[in-house]
């Protein structure tokens, strides 16, 4: 047997057997309990026809009244309108026990931040959540963070 054959047996053996200070293959991830909560945006849902010229341009590029959230890799969810004043979403899978942060993006207030980032009337469960995070977007935008626990019940 040529001697770098020799040489890599050894090795290869080892690799496929256990208990060369390996491990018995790939571990399985430990499971992220989840649960659900409850998003409102207290705000109109019909769009302001006073939004000044300025702000028109960022009005057409939010279009829907979405979120953001960070368990989701900031994927962009559309909220559902319950006009005439709020806006809601219910997400089954949100971790808990772990800081987790989301944006709430509207057109309608694209005179107050330039993305339409909300910074107001934002809740979680019924508990009304402050402007607490940055999150990724153009830039940094202003967004919301806190914890949920597996009963549902949100801290800041």
């Amino acid at each position: 047997m040529r001697a770098w054959i020799r040489r890599l047996l050894p090795g290869v053996a080892c690799g496929l057997v256990i208990g060369c200070g390996g491990s018995a293959g790939p571990s399985t991830p430990t499971p992220v309990s989840v649960t659900s909560v409850r998003f409102e945006y207290r705000a109109a849902t019909a769009p302001r026809t006073d939004l000044p010229a300025a702000a028109q341009a960022c009005a057409r590029m939010v279009s829907l009244t979405h979120m953001h959230p960070s368990w989701r890799e900031f994927l962009r969810l559309n909220l559902t309108p319950v006009p005439p004043d709020r806006f809601e979403i219910t997400l089954a899978d949100v971790p808990v026990g772990t800081t987790v942060s989301f944006r709430i993006n509207d057109g309608n207030r694209c005179d107050e931040n330039p993305t339409g980032a909300v910074t107001r009337n934002v809740f979680a469960n019924d508990v009304a959540l402050l402007q607490n995070a940055s999150t990724p977007g153009t830039g940094s935008e202003p967004g919301f963070a806190f914890t949920v626990s597996s009963d549902g019940r949100i801290t800041q």
